[in-house]
């Protein structure tokens, strides 16, 4: 199969990369060892804290994206941090060439643009003196690999470098338990999650997770933090694939178990889905650019942590992974790029 290019829609939606009997008892539980309740989060805890400072840890295509769009609509400064020279390099150069195209665009002058990458400053990981910023910061954002040990050592590090106690610790994890992340923090009741969407700058949604012992403080900091980088959110417990990825991975998966069953071709499928539930791209084609490989981590996770059969992974899926074929980074899934 072939497949053209779907344009600036198509990529916005691939950013959307406890049993169901237990999950209102076991809920109702939790939320009793809550440290300061459940009450709804209050504006002027929020206000309380004014966020000035914020860090970003990894510097690929979402770390970039929340730094774009924390400096540009937020106008804070933001420190971008990552552990490899070339990744920093690439994330500055995309930040001048993203704020080039807005200009050209007429979304943006030219003082914004300079403005904008004045406020973001990059640093090394490894660089004493760039850490010597991290006791500065109100709020940090960590999007590093989907790797539960590599985010612990993110969150050791700035923790040994001075992070303030009552700074927000949020993480863009799809996947990874807040509460397991949590667990190795000194505060784990100021770590959060936040899953952005990608493309960051053009997806307006951000979903927000509370672990078990994050407090209504930092959910009303990170609410506040939302509506200043002009996003909306979305809240939810945490539970395996949070909301986004518990619906939206099962469905790519049963689009695959049609292909694997020869239902339909992959192009029909597609058609079906895009034209008949008017969305911009097929399960099949979001599911190439958000990576094969990344679809069948997450479906592992969701089988493995809910236990339901009905999130086996589709034996065409893992085939298809085995072999290397991971969609439009390897230029070819179920359609060649």
């Amino acid at each position: 199969h072939s497949l053209g290019d779907w344009g600036e829609l198509l990529v916005m939606q691939a950013g959307m990369a406890c049993s169901q009997k237990l999950v209102g008892s076991l809920g109702d539980a939790l939320r009793m060892f809550r440290p300061y309740g459940r009450g709804a989060a209050s504006s002027s805890a929020a206000s309380s804290r004014p966020v000035k400072r914020v860090g970003v840890v990894g510097c690929g295509q979402m770390g970039t994206g929340i730094a774009i769009v924390a400096a540009r609509h937020a106008e804070v400064e933001v420190f971008a941090f990552d552990k490899f020279p070339a990744s920093l390099e690439r994330s500055s150069k995309f930040v001048g060439d993203w704020a080039a195209k807005e200009v050209k665009k007429g979304r943006m002058n030219e003082t914004d643009s300079s403005n904008l990458e004045k406020r973001i400053i990059f640093g090394s990981l490894d660089d004493s003196t760039a850490l010597a910023s991290v006791p500065s910061l109100d709020f940090v954002i960590e999007a590093v690999s989907e790797e539960l040990e590599v985010k612990r050592n993110v969150f050791d590090i700035f923790q040994e470098a001075g992070l303030p106690e009552e700074s927000v610790l949020a993480t863009n994890t799809s996947s990874i338990s807040i509460t397991k992340l949590a667990a190795h923090v000194k505060r784990p009741e100021r770590v959060i999650g936040m899953h952005f969407m990608n493309p960051v700058p053009v997806m307006p949604l951000v979903e927000v997770i509370r672990g078990l012992r994050t407090d209504d403080e930092t959910l009303a900091r990170t609410l506040s933090m939302c509506t200043a980088m002009k996003k909306q959110h979305a809240t939810s417990e945490d539970r395996p694939g949070f909301v986004s990825n518990r619906v939206l991975m099962p469905y790519i998966n049963e689009a695959i178990f049609c292909l694997q069953d020869a239902v339909a071709t992959a192009e029909d499928i597609d058609r079906t889905l895009r034209l008949g539930t008017n969305v911009p791209m097929g399960p099949l084609a979001l599911a190439d650019f958000i990576g094969l490989d990344t679809c069948l981590n997450i479906m592992r996770v969701l089988h493995r942590d809910l236990g339901d059969s009905k999130y086996r992974p589709a034996p065409l899926l893992v085939n298809y992974v085995e072999a290397g074929l991971l969609g439009k980074k390897t230029k070819h899934g179920f359609y060649t790029y």
